[in-house]
């Protein structure tokens, strides 16, 4: 209910246009009823006006408006009546259900039966005639009616309001899993951009600063041999992610995503780039753990893991071999790569962090767990080793 008691357009409209109704039908001399204890023709606009008055509160104040309308109804009783009196109390009454508070709205239609059907036995009793069921029928026209009709009126209008604030919700959920989508979908590009190119470009970086700071012929013809196979491969490995990116386009089918099965290719590409720096790449167990095509998700998960994994290896690792093993227990797949830990000699490529986080957020997807991190190996030396464990069930994929 409005706080404030100032009346609105609508109530001033409906209190105005009474008012001067009431005073046509008194000046043409026209009235309700007859032979009551104030019979002069100017008692009856008492009663009008403070209908009027009411009507200004219908909204602002409907509980005020009511109370005081009710006693300009009964007053009018007797006067020689008005018409536009009883018919601004119907208003009121209706607006009092309406704009009233909802203990208001269910009391005020049962409060009106009840007056009507009381009224009626009683005037019945009284006069004993038929007719005075007319006076019933009035009574329950005048308040019952006026009730019911706001009762309506208000159930419409909640069921409306809920069906909007429904709609309302509905449309802020639907918008932030649009957005939870969209964020997802960004960081599942960020990840697989990050894992296209880092390899790639991590070997661009360190045979090309190679052939920068060694004044050799063969050096710097064999660094750019490197460098020219790796933008190819990157740019080929681009026009795969804008493949799968595009929708619809003239260009043929983008290729398949990589499998285990290219590991050999991809170990093989790691000795070429990692020969300058001192690595040695070995693959070990794929033919064993992979006997059989796995789920899509899982083997683009375990390969990503194993190009990012020999990627930092690329850029960090210490002369030494740089081993990967797969294996296979039940239904979980297990990808280890290890490295040397430590300083090298020679170019490095800076890093980010990024692939680590791609990794977690990988296997996160599917249920799997990993690790990574330095740890001591048996001859004193320490290695730094990636080991992720990846379930292979179908029903364990989350993405």
């Amino acid at each position: 209910m409005p706080t404030s008691i100032r009346p609105d357009r609508d109530a001033v409209t409906l209190a105005a246009s009474g008012l001067l109704g009431g005073l046509l039908l008194w000046l043409l001399g026209l009235h309700t009823q007859g032979g009551r204890p104030f019979a002069a023709p100017w008692v009856a606009l008492v009663p009008l006006t403070a209908m009027a008055a009411a009507e200004l509160l219908r909204r602002a104040a409907p509980r005020t408006a009511l109370m005081t309308g009710t006693l300009a109804l009964v007053a009018d009783q007797f006067t020689r009546g008005n018409l536009a009196t009883v018919l601004m109390f119907t208003d009121v009454m209706y607006a009092a259900v309406l704009y009233g508070t909802p203990a208001a709205a269910r009391r005020l239609p049962v409060a009106t039966l009840l007056i009507t059907v009381a009224s009626t036995i009683g005037f019945l009793a009284w006069f004993h005639k038929p007719e005075a069921l007319l006076i019933g029928l009035v009574i329950g026209l005048v308040s019952f009616g006026p009730a019911l009709t706001g009762v309506s009126v208000r159930s419409h209008r909640s069921a409306a309001d809920s069906a909007r604030l429904a709609a309302a919700q509905t449309a802020r959920l639907a918008e932030m899993d649009r957005t939870q989508a969209v964020v997802a979908e960004r960081a599942r590009m960020g990840r697989e951009l990050h894992d296209l190119v880092a390899n790639h470009l991590s070997a661009v970086a360190i045979h090309s600063t190679a052939a920068l700071s060694i004044d050799d012929p063969e050096t710097s013809r064999n660094a750019l041999k490197v460098i020219r196979e790796n933008s190819v491969e990157g740019l080929a490995e681009m026009r795969r992610l804008i493949g799968l990116l595009r929708e619809g386009g003239e260009d043929d089918a983008p290729e398949a995503a990589p499998t285990l099965a290219s590991l050999d290719a991809l170990v093989e590409q790691t000795n070429v780039n990692g020969a300058s720096s001192g690595l040695v790449c070995t693959l070990e167990g794929a033919g064993d753990a992979v006997p059989e095509a796995l789920p899509t998700p899982v083997e683009l998960a375990a390969y990503r893991i194993v190009q990012e994994s020999l990627t930092n290896a690329l850029k960090h690792a210490a002369p030494g071999p740089v081993t990967v093993r797969l294996g296979r227990t039940g239904g979980v797949l297990t990808i280890e790569v290890t490295s040397v830990f430590g300083s090298r000699p020679g170019p490095t490529a800076p890093g980010s962090g990024a692939g680590l986080v791609g990794m977690r957020e990988r296997v996160a997807l599917l249920g799997g767990r990993i690790t990574a991190g330095a740890e001591p190996d048996g001859d004193g030396t320490k290695i730094w080793r990636v080991r992720a464990e990846l379930p292979v069930e179908e029903r364990t994929v989350r993405e």
